[in-house]
């Protein structure tokens, strides 16, 4: 009996760790106690809808990765960047660092090579990123690679505080009997009371699932929220000043990636749309060049879109890389 009382507090403990650790719980993935959730896509994991449930496949990459060539390249991005979807290989370049939003890093720039910042964020987030200085990359000025972040630094970045609620779920009810009984509570939810999960929406068609925030006009983030011309204005300023910041620290070029939000591409008569990528992209007063992949994913002859999921096909990923390849001249 107290082996069974420490063995099953010892679970407690390891899961409950999980649930506050990115490390501890990429662990527990690796030794097979818990499985990905995301295996289906984000959206099918917020609304446990059948139809939507599609295996995620990983991309091919390009292996274009290449220890003779002098160009640099840092990226500043959020979750389409990710390493699981975005990598040095995809980029004839020496040396690749990518950088996640709110996650700070330094680095140190090669004199001898062109280095080149590339900041993508997807629309949604556009505005918030840049309403504040952006202090994600920091440059120390000496020859050589990355700099180290302290382990005080990395451990703070690796805990989480405020969702160790929705992790634990995460960890415990990840496995396909769990999301049986959550698809089944979704069917009924969405065939008798015609409702889904707070954090996802259907098109008006049903045929494409977004983000709530995507689709919801009464938020920052949404594709129809209310958007002034004195507010893009502020926004094209705040881009400009990130980017003769970066270049005074040593940058030789600025780039900007937005990723249009699932809802801007697939269904933009939803409402009233507020362009807001294409009001920003040609601002006559934005200086800084940009990754237009919003005009490629409108012209499209393959979905860009996954089904479950608020991040691209492997073709839309494609469409990305090779933009951002051709305007940045990698």
């Amino acid at each position: 009996m107290r082996f069974l009382k420490y063995t099953v507090l010892a679970l407690v403990v390891l899961f409950w760790a999980g649930g506050l650790s990115s490390t501890v719980g990429h662990w527990l993935y690796d030794l097979g106690l818990v499985v990905d959730d995301y295996r289906y896509g984000d959206l099918y994991r917020v609304s446990a809808l059948p139809h939507f449930k599609t295996p995620t496949t990983p991309c091919p990459t390009a292996n274009l990765a290449s220890d003779t060539a002098t160009t640099d390249l840092y990226l500043i991005g959020d979750s389409f960047s990710e390493a699981e979807r975005i990598g040095r290989s995809d980029f004839p370049v020496d040396h690749y660092q990518r950088i996640k939003w709110e996650f700070p890093q330094q680095a140190k720039l090669n004199p001898a090579h062109r280095n080149v910042l590339l900041i993508e964020t997807v629309e949604r987030h556009l505005r918030d990123h840049f309403s504040q200085p952006i202090r994600e990359l920091s440059v120390v000025q000496d020859t050589g690679r990355t700099a180290l972040v302290p382990w005080y630094k990395r451990t703070y970045q690796d805990l989480h505080r405020e969702d160790v609620e929705e992790r634990l779920e995460s960890l415990l009810f990840s496995q396909d009997w769990a999301f049986w009984f959550k698809e089944l509570k979704a069917r009924i939810t969405l065939d008798w009371f015609d409702r889904i999960s707070t954090g996802a929406s259907l098109s008006l068609d049903k045929q494409h699932i977004f983000l709530n925030t995507d689709t919801d006009s009464t938020k920052r983030q949404s594709s129809f929220s209310s958007l002034t011309d004195g507010q893009v204005n502020a926004l094209v300023d705040s881009i400009n000043a990130t980017a003769d910041r970066f270049k005074r620290q040593g940058f030789d070029d600025v780039y900007l990636a937005v990723v249009p939000n699932k809802a801007s591409i697939l269904e933009p008569n939803r409402a009233v749309y507020n362009h807001l990528i294409e009001r920003v992209q040609r601002h006559p007063g934005l200086h800084v060049p940009t990754v237009d992949v919003y005009s490629r994913y409108t012209r499209a002859s393959q979905p860009v879109y996954q089904p479950g999921d608020t991040h691209w096909t492997c073709y839309g990923r494609e469409l990305w890389l090779s933009e951002v390849r051709r305007v940045l001249q990698l």
